[in-house]
Formats: C-alpha cells, sequence, structure tokens
C-alpha cells in the first residue's frame, strides 16, 4: 500500500470521526435547543426536532465562518497538528459527549473538542505550541457566556413582566406560546451557527495539516461547510432525550413567557459570540439564561443543587477531554 493511499485513508477516518463528533455535538445539544419549548407544551417532542434541526441548517447561509476559523488555525500554532493530533482531539471529545449523554449531564461539546485539541497537541508538542489568545478567549466564556445568559434572560423576564403588567395570564400564556416559536427558532439558529462550525475547523485544520488545503486559503472547501451543517441537523432531530429533561424541568419550571426570555437571551449571546469568532457553549449560555429567568421569579424556583452539579461538569469537561486525547493521541501513533 502507497504512503499516499495510507494518507488518504486516514484522512478520510478522520473526516468520518469529525462528522460522528458533529452528529453527536446536535444529538448530545439538541435539548439546549428544544428542551424549553418542550417542556411549556408549545411543541411535541417530534415536532420540535424537526423544527430545530431546519434552523440548525440554515444557519450555513447566515453565519461568516469566524468560530471555524478559530478552532482551525486559532488553536494550536501552525506545524504542529498532524492526523495524530486530530485523532487524540476527536476521541478526547467523543468519549466526554458519550459519558456525559449516558448520565443526562448537560456538559459543553464545544469545550470537549477544545480541550482534546489542547490535550492532543500537548502530548506532542508541550504547552508551548497553544495559541494563547484562541485558548484565553475561549476559557474566558466559560464564564461570559452563561454569566451572559443569565443577565439577558433576567432582563427579558423583567421587561415581559412590565410590558404585560396589565394583561390577564391566560393572555400572555397565549401570545407567548405563538412567540416562543420565533425564540426557540432563532435560539436553533445561533446552535447551528457556532457548533457545526467547530466541527468544520477541526476538518479544515485536519485538511490542512494533510496537504489538501493551502495554510493560507480563507474558507475551507464547501462541502465540509454543507457536510457539517447537515450532520449537526440530523444529530438534533434524533435528540438526547436524557439531557431535555434536565434542562426542561429539573433547573426550574418554565411556562412559554419564561421559555421565550430563556431562549432569546441565549440566542442573542450565541449571535454575538458567533459574530466575534468565539465557540461557547451553548449548554452553558442556555442553562444561564434559563437561571436568569427562574431567578426572575423567585430565587427558590431554582434547584441550585442541580444547577451546581451541572457546574461540576463544566469544569471537568476540558481536562477530561484532554486527558482522553492526549491518551487517544499515543495510541494513534502505533495506529498509523
Amino acid at each position: 500500500m502507497s504512503t499516499v493511499h495510507v494518507a488518504l485513508w486516514v484522512v478520510v477516518m478522520l473526516i468520518a470521526m469529525a462528522v460522528v463528533f458533529d452528529f453527536m455535538n446536535g444529538f448530545h445539544d439538541a435539548a439546549n435547543s428544544i428542551a424549553t419549548v418542550v417542556s411549556t407544551g408549545v411543541l411535541r417532542p417530534g415536532q420540535a426536532v424537526v423544527f430545530a434541526a431546519f434552523f440548525n441548517f440554515l444557519a450555513l447561509f447566515i453565519f461568516h465562518l469566524s468560530v471555524a476559523a478559530t478552532v482551525g488555525k486559532g488553536i494550536a500554532a501552525p506545524g504542529v497538528v498532524d492526523v495524530n493530533v486530530v485523532f487524540g482531539a476527536l476521541a478526547g471529545a467523543i468519549s466526554w459527549n458519550l459519558i456525559t449523554w449516558y448520565y443526562g449531564i448537560p456538559s459543553s461539546s464545544s469545550h470537549a473538542l477544545i480541550g482534546g485539541i489542547v490535550g492532543a497537541v500537548i502530548a506532542k508538542a508541550g504547552t508551548g505550541s497553544l495559541l494563547a489568545p484562541g485558548i484565553l478567549n475561549t476559557v474566558a466564556f466559560i464564564f461570559i457566556s452563561p454569566l451572559l445568559g443569565y443577565v439577558l434572560g433576567s432582563f427579558m423576564m423583567v421587561l415581559v413582566a412590565w410590558v404585560c403588567r396589565r394583561s390577564t395570564p391566560s393572555r400572555v400564556d397565549r401570545w407567548f406560546r405563538r412567540l416562543q416559536l420565533l425564540s426557540a427558532g432563532a435560539y436553533s439558529l445561533g446552535h447551528g451557527g457556532n457548533d457545526a462550525q467547530k466541527t468544520i475547523g477541526i476538518i479544515w485544520m485536519l485538511l490542512i495539516a494533510s496537504g489538501y488545503t493551502a495554510a493560507t486559503d480563507n474558507a475551507p472547501p464547501f462541502w465540509t461547510i454543507a457536510l457539517c451543517y447537515t450532520a449537526i441537523g440530523l444529530g438534533t432531530m434524533f435528540g438526547g432525550w436524557r439531557i431535555v429533561k434536565t434542562m426542561g424541568q429539573k433547573i426550574t419550571k418554565l411556562k412559554p413567557v419564561g421559555g421565550f426570555c430563556a431562549e432569546s437571551g441565549g440566542a442573542m449571546t450565541l449571535f454575538l459570540a458567533t459574530l466575534i469568532g468565539v465557540p461557547v457553549s451553548t449548554t452553558h449560555t442556555i442553562t444561564g439564561a434559563i437561571v436568569g429567568v427562574g431567578s426572575v421569579q423567585h430565587a427558590s424556583a431554582v434547584r441550585w443543587g442541580v444547577a451546581g452539579n451541572i457546574v461540576w461538569a463544566w469544569v471537568l469537561t476540558i481536562p477530561a477531554s484532554a486527558f482522553v486525547a492526549a491518551v487517544g493521541y499515543w495510541i494513534s501513533l502505533r495506529l498509523f
């Protein structure tokens, strides 16, 4: 078997792994897109996943590839990434996604992937090969995105309460059952726009490392973009039902007005992050927004113990996926 053929085989295998991760990202994070709209009874689960998947894919035509550029070129130094690093990164991210899905923990697929890249790069070349700005921005938004989601979700709830102060509860409920379709669509659009681009970024990284794309190119091949948006949409359609229950009911009880405010606050946060090219966690964002909505109603409306367990998963995501990625990198050296 020739060297070129082996290289092509490895690249195809890693692209398949990336697509699996992207599908799992949609599957794992479907809860973020649909939990509020399902828990309020506005859409049935089957309707909600199709609705969310459509807006995931629609993001292909709306957002610039700023997040893909950060993941593909902004995390590791040029020349360090090779097929073994990509394999380790994907192994770490996929493993952590499977563990957290099984236990119904809404962790971050985004940070699992970033942690995977970090762990594999460190295993190969040490910390000096990491690019500080990309890493620091990502780590900073672990705290900024849920905080911003909390603030915007709370603000929307207060604003809506003031605007609707003279309306009857039944009329408010009727209106926001319709409006929540808009907010759920906007949130799913932001989810697709930010999350699909992370997989586009790692495939772009792979194509550059293997010589199939020039590092000077301003964008990856279009087929990678269409492939990743399709995969995340299909993943969303299958839905991560274990996590829906945690997000939709265990943190706080939501009504349509609360669902609208949480989704609107989360969507605004995702649009901002995607605009500036920061790969953020949709899980962190919507959790912060849901907690913000619940705390406006009453502090006791939030089950802080459940929220605390979710935060622990956030803290562990990057180091855990980095460790598995380092092991995956060393194993890959013996495979190809």
